[in-house]
């Protein structure tokens, strides 16, 4: 793939009014959902899930694009298509993780490095014949007592972020750039301002240092929000004008799109702080668009709750917050629950 195709590629996935459906929960964090709804925790169930995610008629009017687990890119449907097939011929780009999670990093308790390099040139040449036509590796960052997150933390997740990119660019897959400052904790929007800014600031310093083509990239970065026990949480407005005045300072115009992680947050939450942002159009130069997983799967998951008949019910629900989202990303959500209230 050449660098016009990776950046039509990268432009397609942030497309107005579209997002990117996160529907690649490893083995054990699908699982772990499943357990409370009393769904069986066994590949059929996974699969019929995500079966139900991908065949949603409609859903290609708000997403552009799904991001799928190892498990899920080589499963079939029930009618013998492969998930990428139902979702290339649906008009939904098929994705891919290819990291292989978060670890301890040494000599830095509390902190995380995600893994998953060794291997990744023959793995993202295989994910490319099997359909796949974009990849995305996850870092987490922590904020913390003691002066978390620690720079080491920061520049080896940054490194990893962008060896993992050059990587993707390299097999023709365009690399959806994940570093996320975790909510977890008590701290101020304020002190997560600070962080993101330079978790960006040393990850695209690092992009650079790889040589990754910005133009043919998506970046997945989690908003500028108050921690989840925060004492004073910040509000929907200051949340949007906090998230955009971070990443106006830290994100180069070359890169198309920015498709935020819900991280934590309510459905509604998150799609009024989506809302909110774009709202603020005349001040950023990149499109601003979701890539969700439980903000998106959360209402239809326990609709499904395991049962073939509420497949119809469950679809409905995810198209739902599907367009709700979509009109987020166009700044028209308000609008639209205006509308339905009427």
């Amino acid at each position: 793939m050449t660098l016009q195709e990776l950046r039509e590629t990268a432009h397609a996935m942030v497309a107005p009014g579209k997002g990117i459906l996160a529907m690649d929960e490893s083995t054990p964090t699908c699982d772990a959902r499943f357990q409370p709804l009393g769904i069986a925790k066994t590949e059929a169930s996974r699969r019929a899930y995500r079966e139900l995610l991908a065949t949603a008629q409609g859903l290609s009017e708000y997403i552009s694009g799904a991001i799928l687990y190892d498990e899920t890119l080589r499963q079939k449907i029930s009618d013998g298509r492969s998930f990428p097939q139902c979702l290339a011929e649906q008009g939904i780009l098929p994705g891919i993780k290819v990291d292989t999670g978060a670890k301890a990093l040494a000599g830095h308790p509390g902190e995380k490095v995600t893994e998953g390099l060794d291997g990744l040139r023959e793995r993202l040449a295989e994910y490319r014949e099997l359909g796949a036509r974009f990849a995305k590796w996850r870092a987490v960052i922590t904020i913390g007592d003691g002066g978390l997150p620690s720079r080491a933390a920061i520049e080896a997740n940054a490194h990893a972020l962008a060896r993992y990119a050059a990587l993707c660019q390299e097999a023709g897959l365009v690399p959806i750039v994940e570093p996320e400052v975790l909510m977890t904790g008590e701290h101020s929007i304020e002190r997560c301002s600070e962080v993101s800014e330079e978790t960006l600031r040393t990850v695209f310093y690092e992009l650079g240092r790889q040589a990754v083509a910005l133009e043919g990239i998506v970046l997945k970065p989690s908003m500028v929000i108050s921690a989840l026990e925060s004492s004073n949480r910040a509000g929907v407005q200051q949340v949007a004008e906090a998230t955009v005045r971070c990443l106006t300072t830290t994100v180069p115009s070359a890169v198309p799109g920015i498709a935020f992680l819900s991280g934590g947050q309510g459905d509604e939450e998150a799609t009024a702080h989506l809302d909110a942002m774009n709202r603020l159009s005349d001040r950023h130069p990149w499109a601003l668009t979701f890539s969700y997983g439980r903000a998106l799967q959360r209402r239809a998951l326990q609709t499904w709750g395991g049962e073939a008949s509420n497949v119809p019910e469950a679809q409905r629900a995810l198209l739902h917050r599907a367009r709700l989202n979509g009109a987020g990303a166009l700044g028209r959500y308000a609008e639209d629950m205006e509308q339905n209230m009427a």
